[in-house]
């Protein structure tokens, strides 16, 4: 732990914030905002037009942390094998990274389809109404569930973050090594009693009196 990783942590912390806070506030600010606007042609129109200006920023965002993580996951492998709960975290972090992708990747091409609606009646842009086509009403069920998906995955991935910073404190990061030992220690002792049951049975009285069965 005395290499510094500043810039690496950086990219890792403020895409994933980029990431995280942008997916919240067009979820409860972009899309109730447009959601607000007079005329019913225009709300979806609307919030598709400012979902697409974000989506640059939050493709950079994603890029950033994906990076940092990754490196940051290389100068940190040989912590990672040896401590204990850190392969678990990093795994648990691996998909939760994979389902925030997902889910990013999905509630974008819904947006592209609504983008491509036009200005069509609706109560927002993840509510229609009586109007609305029967297509755009069915993209707007699913992008009324998604948008609340990419919050969620890249909510818990800010915590599991935290979860990992702690483990590297000097205190948790002994700890962790000295359970390693302590595990690897329990499985020799098992691996040791094994050899000697083995060793008991193979001994020649013990042979001699299995002979005696069969004559």
């Amino acid at each position: 732990m005395g290499e510094r990783d500043t810039v690496l942590r950086s990219m890792h912390d403020t895409g994933l914030a980029a990431w995280f806070g942008g997916s919240l506030m067009g979820a409860v600010g972009l899309n109730g905002a447009a959601g607000q606007i007079k005329r019913r042609s225009e709300r979806v129109a609307v919030a598709s037009n400012g979902w697409r200006r974000w989506a640059p920023v939050n493709l950079a965002a994603i890029g950033a942390h994906l990076a940092g993580a990754s490196a940051l996951l290389v100068n940190e492998r040989h912590r990672v094998a040896a401590q204990r709960g850190a392969l678990a975290m990093s795994a648990t972090k691996a998909g939760l990274t994979l389902a925030a992708l997902g889910a990013t990747a999905y509630a974008g091409a819904l947006g592209m389809k609504l983008g491509k609606a036009g200005e069509v009646p609706a109560e927002g842009p993840t509510q229609s109404s009586a109007e609305t086509p029967e297509d755009v009403t069915s993209i707007q069920r699913r992008q009324r569930v998604v948008q609340w998906a990419v919050p969620a995955f890249t909510g818990a991935l800010v915590a599991i973050s935290a979860l990992a910073g702690e483990q590297q404190k000097p205190g948790s990061m002994t700890a962790g090594m000295l359970g390693r030992v302590g595990q690897l220690g329990k499985l020799g002792k098992v691996g040791m009693g094994n050899m000697g049951k083995l060793g008991t049975i193979a001994k020649p009285a013990t042979i001699a009196k299995a002979g005696k069965l069969f004559v």
